[in-house]
This record gives C-alpha cells, sequence and structure tokens, in this order.
C-alpha cells in the first residue's frame, strides 16, 4: 500500500502526527492510521481544557471495520479541538494532515518532540510493521 507522510510533522509510533504552529502542538492521526481504520464513521473529541500525557488518548474514533483511541504524540493542554470532525468524521479519510486535524495542544513537555520520528524515520517504521505483522 501507499501512504502519504507529512514532512512537516513529527510521529508517534502509535500513528499520530503532531505538528508545531507558533506555540500550539496540532496532533492528528496519520494517512497508515486512516486507511486501517477505513470509513470513519464517528469521532469523539477531548474537552478543551483536558490535561493529556504522551501515549494518552486524545480521542476515540469509531470506523466501519473497528474503533479505537487515537493517541497523543506529546503532553499538553487541550486549547481546541476541530468541532468539523463532529458532523464530519470522514475528513480524517480525506485529509488527515489538514482538515483532519483533532485537537491544539499547548505542549507541556516540548523534549518529547526529539524522541519522535520525523516523516522517513515513520514511513520505514510504517513499512517494518506491514511486514512484521504488527500493529
Amino acid at each position: 500500500m501507499s501512504y502519504i507522510y507529512e514532512l512537516d510533522a513529527k510521529y508517534h509510533k502509535l500513528h499520530t502526527w503532531v505538528r508545531l504552529e507558533g506555540e500550539l502542538a496540532v496532533v492528528g492521526i496519520s494517512d497508515y492510521a486512516q486507511q486501517r481504520l477505513s470509513d470513519v464513521m464517528w469521532v469523539e473529541l477531548p474537552s478543551v481544557g483536558a490535561i493529556v500525557g504522551q501515549g494518552e488518548a486524545v480521542c476515540y474514533i469509531e470506523s466501519i471495520k473497528s474503533s479505537g483511541e487515537a493517541y497523543a504524540p506529546v503532553s499538553g493542554e487541550v486549547v481546541e479541538v476541530n468541532s468539523a470532525l463532529a458532523t464530519k468524521p470522514d475528513l480524517m479519510n480525506q485529509d488527515p494532515y489538514g482538515q483532519a486535524w483533532v485537537a491544539k495542544l499547548r505542549p507541556t513537555h516540548l523534549e518529547e518532540l526529539a524522541g519522535l520520528m520525523g516523516a522517513e524515520a515513520y514511513e520505514a517504521f510504517v513499512i517494518e510493521e506491514e511486514q512484521t505483522g504488527g500493529h
């Protein structure tokens, strides 16, 4: 399969991405994750003001194939959510790095970014995961 990678993003091994925009960290799911989910039917967004730690659930996603949580690539306070996903959850399938961002966080531990993968490293990680059948 072929996947799209956002060059300006950093990736978590749990298939979420983060991109810094000023002082905020914009987070979402990767193209790999949205393709594995298939048709996204519903997204439960976090609450503004919620504090999430790196690797903790930042939203819940339900698709025709499966359901599960998307995990925060960095720790922070949720300062904005993408309310468009409540009425158009399929944006996750159409534009995972643009219109389908999940939340904007005020990051609390910027040093966590150093432990994330760039686009090339994440692409290699995805290829290896597909070859080994990992999740």
